[in-house]
């Protein structure tokens, strides 16, 4: 299903009701887009909808599977360009925020050398602080993310081109739909992460 493609392949990991995936599939027909997430449920709807004749708003391009990050399909290693994480909540935003070795090693495996990962992580210090004690995540100061996180995503194989905080009239260039129900929201810090995926991927 992907061969058509050629190697264009964009992966977006937790990803919801799929609004990003099917924005990117219809913005660029000539890349396959995969969208994962664990809930199943939620990747119900948009599946049925992706299956229909592409003049009833079908999508061949694109296509979703259920997994969690810490089981994602062998058959994904080595094969996407682009590796998207937008808003992710439970194991995936611990992961991503901790920079746990599991799961950083997980994201690696799946892309190709020179992927980009993007990260997009949208939190507030006071509405999410239940979840943020529960997965026990780190504060994500400039001193964490320069001596702890970017030195874990080096170590799994990936090198932090680019972080930055996204001002509130720039969450509405993100195609979510946790951008648009969260965008409003003044306190929610949206913290973007880019890196690139060494060519030698680091023996786990």
């Amino acid at each position: 299903m992907i061969a058509p493609y050629g190697q264009e392949v964009v992966i977006d990991i937790g990803t919801g009701d799929g609004c990003f995936i099917c924005h990117a599939a219809r913005q660029y027909p000539q890349k396959f887009h995969i969208g994962i997430d664990a809930n199943a449920s939620a990747l119900a709807k948009v599946s049925e909808k992706i299956h229909r004749k592409p003049n009833k708003g079908g999508l061949p391009n694109a296509l979703f599977l259920q997994a969690a990050v810490e089981d994602l399909p062998a058959e994904l290693d080595g094969s996407a360009q682009e590796v998207h994480v937008q808003f992710p909540w439970g194991s995936l935003l611990r992961g991503v925020v901790n920079g746990e070795a599991g799961v950083l090693a997980n994201l690696r495996r799946v892309c190709a050398p020179q992927a980009r990962l993007q990260i997009l992580l949208g939190l507030d210090p006071v509405r999410d602080q239940t979840e943020i004690a529960r997965l026990g995540l780190n504060a994500l100061s400039e001193i964490y993310l320069d001596q702890v996180l970017l030195p874990r995503y080096q170590n799994a194989g990936f090198a932090v081109t680019k972080k930055q905080v996204l001002s509130s009239a720039e969450w509405s260039q993100v195609a979510s739909s946790w951008a648009k129900r969260l965008r409003g929201n003044s306190e929610r810090r949206l913290l973007s992460l880019t890196a690139h995926a060494l060519e030698i991927a680091p023996v786990t």
